[in-house]
């Protein structure tokens, strides 16, 4: 948020994260996003305009939680090394004043590359995959499980940045800095899509009940 120059304060919202039996994960996220949204909005001043967000990591369907344990972690990484998987981000901005909300869905593939055994252990012993969904980071310095990524950054860590900028300005809310840019020098990252996305091009947007 900062990268984008907004001025912003942060609310926990305490909601149920359980999957609905047969929910799709698209669906999942966007749902969690927008409860968080209005839990938050609950309490909040007619004039705020509230934003949330909830990411899903997502192989064969199936949602991949955080790993109960470092065996676990360890059975997390065997299952998606050497092929790709999906992140699925969902965004929600609701104003209050009217609630008028509006919902983004990301989703970006990607590929993990053919780690070694025994950097799996390495990496599960650190313990720095067992409070990640997926059992992994993709900013870990050390690990580095993505190979090739061609989508969005900032998504597959959970926060989409430029797609939050098209989405907020929606509002009338502008970015104080360029986002875009801001974002692959923070994550050292050239991304190929940023642009297209600050323009709309590769929106997904959906209008809520108001």
């Amino acid at each position: 948020m900062t990268l984008g120059g907004w001025s912003f304060n942060v609310l926990v919202a305490d909601v149920d994260e359980s999957q609905f039996p047969g929910e799709a994960p698209g669906d999942y996220v966007l749902r969690l996003a927008e409860k968080k949204a209005r839990k938050v909005a609950e309490t909040a001043a007619a004039e705020k305009v509230m934003m949330a967000a909830d990411t899903a990591v997502v192989d064969a369907g199936e949602i991949l939680g955080k790993p109960a344990d470092e065996a676990d972690a360890v059975r997390m990484l065997k299952r998606l090394r050497g092929h790709t998987h999906q992140v699925y981000t969902g965004l929600a901005v609701l104003r209050v004043s009217d609630n008028r909300l509006l919902t983004d869905l990301t989703v970006t593939d990607v590929p993990m590359r053919k780690y070694l055994d025994e950097e799996i252990e390495a990496y599960a012993q650190s313990g720095d995959p067992l409070d990640k969904a997926g059992a992994h980071g993709i900013q870990h310095p050390g690990f580095q499980p993505v190979e090739s990524l061609r989508g969005c950054f900032a998504s597959v860590m959970g926060l989409p940045l430029c797609r939050l900028a098209h989405l907020l300005k929606q509002f009338g809310i502008e970015p104080r800095s360029p986002v875009g840019i801001r974002c692959q020098a923070e994550n050292q990252y050239d991304c190929s899509i940023s642009n297209a996305v600050l323009r709309g091009d590769l929106a997904n947007l959906h209008q809520g009940e108001e």
